[in-house]
């Protein structure tokens, strides 16, 4: 029997861009996915950005969740920022229900509902702060979050169904917990001309291996090698799961077109 119960799914964060400009290559990857997790406004997105990636969502049939950030575009949602319980629970009020104009208009139901970056660091860290956010979230949505951490238990605590992620393209602490950059760096190293990458960036890449790899090992042993090379094992238990991968990772597609083989492949052996 395999470690993880539940056909795995993959997960991508999308509709990123903000007015002119474009963040990640979303209508490549969409076709590619089984959930979409949309910004909604605060850390990215805006009006138009949201209604287009509803739509071509949903002309691929992908189950669509709300994406809601810090309102910190600039730092696209990486940064902390010190918010009262109160303003939390309603910053993702806002944001849920801004998403869901959208879909509803479109008569796509909300599939799910997770945190966007730094936010959903600082929810599995704090229980309050995770507890303010799961607030805002509408009764009997499920959530997307990292099992064995504030969120999975406070989920429980207030009866929101639980969806386990793993992470396809970022790395894990020791802890269990995630390595959370402002800007992504560890992309896939595809491609470098010698005199044009940026030396931070080649020093943390993976190869096309190691990435195959570090999902390998997360869909078919619900384990991961951390950061300082120790092995650990992942608390999925019996929940559903899914994959998130990012658009802004460079690399986007080739690593969310491997998970996709993996993952594939695993189902069939073992679900179908």
């Amino acid at each position: 029997m395999p470690a993880l119960r539940h056909p795995v799914k993959i997960n991508v964060d999308l509709g990123e861009g903000y007015g002119n400009f474009k963040c990640g290559p979303d209508d490549e990857l969409i076709p590619l996915i089984d959930h979409a997790n949309i910004a909604c406004g605060f850390h990215a997105g805006d009006p138009l950005i949201m209604q287009q990636t509803v739509r071509s969502c949903k002309a691929h049939n992908i189950a669509i969740g709300a994406h809601p950030g810090l309102p910190d575009i600039q730092g696209f949602g990486r940064r902390e920022i010190k918010m009262s319980p109160e303003e939390l629970t309603a910053m993702v009020t806002y944001q849920v229900g801004a998403l869901r104009g959208f879909l509803e208009a479109e008569g796509v139901p909300l599939n799910h509902v997770k945190p966007h970056g730094v936010l959903y660091g600082m929810m599995y860290r704090d229980k309050e702060i995770c507890r303010a956010v799961y607030a805002g979230v509408p009764k009997g949505v499920p959530v997307f979050g990292l099992a064995g951490t504030y969120h999975e238990e406070v989920a429980k605590e207030l009866g929101l169904p639980f969806v386990a992620e793993l992470y396809g393209d970022v790395k894990y602490n020791p802890d269990k917990t995630l390595v959370i950059d402002r800007k992504k760096k560890y992309g896939l190293l595809i491609f470098c001309p010698v005199d044009g990458c940026d030396a931070d960036f080649v020093a943390r890449a993976w190869t096309a291996e190691e990435t195959k790899k570090h999902i390998r090992s997360q869909v078919e042993t619900s384990s991961v090698t951390a950061v300082n090379g120790e092995n650990v094992e992942l608390p999925i238990g019996d929940h559903q799961v899914s994959l998130c991968c990012h658009s802004d990772s460079p690399g986007a597609v080739e690593i969310v077109t491997a998970a996709r083989a993996i993952v594939d492949e695993f189902n069939k052996k073992h679900f179908s």
